[in-house]
């Protein structure tokens, strides 16, 4: 009997090598609509339980590297694993979720798929029970060393910075400030506002002559 085509084959120029065979077992339990998104700021995946008879759903962003894809989708994957065992009224990365990304994600770390120093950080996130990489600034540092770079000069991140640098954002210029838990409380010097600022986004450096 001939075999139709492959519903997840697109999938592979956005993974790792070799982990789209380890994914298939996972992404054929359930009824589920996958979607690579266009680039969000705010979120690097999504989950959606289904509703009057839908499919589970679960968006990644295709601009993510190889390795923050994949873990990205085993983050939200398991969130329709823990709303499938333990129900709706768990909390969103709580002990049930946890249990559940660390199940899922276990096996990819044992397959060697990530390189050395990412399964090490990786392993690492799990066990402390971040609720994603863009809140475990060491998962997220050493996932970013792993992004294509258009330029070959040094990145240089918020949290690299002395208190009081200048520095340009999104083509707005701030000024850095005290660290307030997780982020940096950075004045914006044009309107005096105030904004909180990632400590792993990735800025330049403002120099006097950009005035001119």
């Amino acid at each position: 009997m001939k075999k139709g085509p492959d519903p997840f084959a697109a999938l592979n120029k956005y993974l790792p090598t070799g982990s789209l065979e380890l994914l298939r077992p996972l992404l054929d339990r359930y009824p589920l609509q996958l979607k690579v998104s266009k680039p969000r700021k705010t979120k690097f995946g999504d989950y959606r339980y289904p509703q009057k008879g839908q499919a589970h759903r679960i968006s990644v962003n295709g601009d993510l590297n190889p390795y923050a894809f994949l873990i990205t989708l085993l983050h939200e994957y398991a969130h329709l694993v823990a709303f499938d065992k333990f129900g709706q009224k768990i909390k969103a990365h709580g002990e049930e979720w946890q249990f559940c990304f660390r199940e899922i994600g276990t096996p990819f770390l044992d397959a060697k798929v990530f390189p050395l120093k990412l399964e090490r950080a990786f392993r690492a996130s799990l066990a402390r029970g971040h609720a994603s990489s863009a809140t475990d600034h060491q998962l997220l540092r050493v996932l970013k060393e792993f992004d294509q770079q258009e330029s070959t000069e040094a990145r240089t991140f918020v949290e690299d910075l002395e208190p009081g640098a200048i520095f340009v954002l999104n083509g707005r210029i701030f000024k850095k400030g005290p660290k307030s838990r997780k982020r940096y409380k950075c004045d914006e010097v044009k309107s005096g506002r105030q904004f909180m600022v990632h400590p792993l986004a990735e800025v330049g450096i403002w120099k006097e002559t950009n005035e001119h």
